[in-house]
């Protein structure tokens, strides 16, 4: 399953939340039972309700009344505001909101990814205010709204456990974002830190576009490379649409979230095949690399060509086919290992026939067989490691042809 999120006027923590819970129904009573987990009782309560912004209909994500007898501040939830910072003490802390987290009783997943979420957000304000990770105080988290949409998120993706996240260039925004620390340019500060290596562009419209808080969903879900490592395809199985609560000129203030599925011929899969050359390394410390890149986990198969490069040096072709999903980790881990200084990959489709494996028996001599199921036929092929330790050509295409036979 491959989601995409359309960025159509933006993203916020809000936003996020009511577009995957359009898209995934069947998700709303354990993401809001858990966003209900992480509020205190005079906080209020989780709130998803239908709306329309620029003409569009979509779901918003919302913090509701407090329950009768408890005083909640309403500060417009969705208008993006960074400077709320006066009335909850200490806890807009990275080091306390975390402690509510992990003390709330929530469904499985749903703290790990909502503490990763929060850390990428405190990594951010550690850097521009030099203080301890730790000490962090979030004034972007500062309302319960925002811990809560943390929160949701977090249920939302470890519901989701094996997505692959895409995004689309990011609105940039323009002009100036009054946060507790005055008036500072848009994207804020944490937001663009955070999403470094992302791409943007300018439709035109001001105003803050992207929240540190969208930001830091972002960065958890895609990772460093701005979403470029796997391509929406499929079937379109569903589209969830969420809104924030401030109008934009001309356009709606949406993010769309597009949820593709494989739906092709039993049989048949998608793959990443990755390659690149290399010309600056010996034989030995190649070898080592590519032993390495065959463990790793997402590669399915490695290859190993020669070719002449420029001015008729020797040039060594390397091709990896990669699960989708391990996409990124394989390529960092190609950088790390070997001199590359470049790579290239797509997304290809293959099919694959169904393989079983046997063991037989010949001589007393144990040989694993794999088998494969053909149209109109099978055929079999003994494990060659198994056949290593036999002497002689004769006597291993012997043992070879019989074990065949009999698997």
């Amino acid at each position: 399953m491959h989601i995409r999120l359309d960025a159509v006027g933006g993203i916020a923590g809000d936003m996020f939340v009511a577009a995957l819970l359009d898209a995934f129904p069947d998700l709303r009573g354990r993401v809001l039972a858990d966003a209900r987990a992480a509020l205190p009782p005079e906080a209020g309560a989780p709130v998803l309700d239908e709306a329309v912004n620029g003409g569009l209909a979509a779901l918003r994500f919302g913090l509701g009344p407090a329950p009768c007898g408890h005083h909640h501040h309403d500060h417009g939830h969705g208008d993006h505001h960074h400077d709320h910072d006066h009335h909850h003490g200490d806890s807009g802390t990275f080091r306390a909101i975390v402690r509510r987290i992990e003390v709330a009783t929530l469904a499985e997943g749903t703290a790990a990814h909502a503490i990763a979420i929060l850390r990428v957000l405190a990594e951010a304000e550690a850097r521009m205010h030099r203080v301890p990770v730790e000490d962090v105080h979030f004034h972007e988290l500062a309302d319960w709204d925002s811990v809560m949409d943390v929160v949701a998120a977090g249920s939302i993706i470890a519901a989701l456990e094996g997505a692959v996240w895409s995004v689309s260039d990011l609105p940039r925004g323009g002009g100036m974002v009054r946060t507790q620390h005055g008036l500072l340019p848009v994207p804020a500060p944490a937001t663009a830190a955070i999403l470094t290596g992302f791409r943007w562009r300018d439709d035109g419209i001001g105003g803050e576009r992207v929240t540190p808080t969208g930001a830091a969903i972002l960065r958890h879900l895609i990772g460093d490379h701005g979403g470029d490592g796997a391509a929406a395809e499929g079937v379109l199985a569903a589209v969830g649409t969420g809104c924030g609560t401030r109008s934009l000129p001309d356009l709606p203030n949406v993010l769309r979230a597009l949820v593709f599925r494989e739906a092709d011929a039993a049989g048949t899969e998608t793959v990443a095949v990755l390659s690149f050359d290399i010309d600056d390394m010996t034989g030995e410390e190649l070898g080592v690399a590519l032993d390495r890149l065959r463990a790793a986990d997402g590669v399915l198969d490695l290859s190993l060509g020669t070719r002449i490069g420029k001015k008729g040096r020797p040039l060594h072709d390397v091709r990896l086919l990669v699960r989708p999903d391990a996409l990124d980790a394989v390529r960092d881990l190609c950088f790390r290992e070997t001199a590359t200084i470049g790579l290239r990959w797509r997304l290809e489709r293959r099919a694959v026939l169904p393989r079983t494996a046997a063991l037989a028996a010949v001589d007393g001599q144990c040989v694993r067989v794999k088998r494969v199921e053909r149209p109109g036929g099978g055929g079999a092929k003994a494990e060659s490691d198994d056949l290593a330790g036999l002497d002689g050509l004769a006597e291993r295409r012997r043992v070879k042809r019989r074990a065949e036979e009999g698997a």
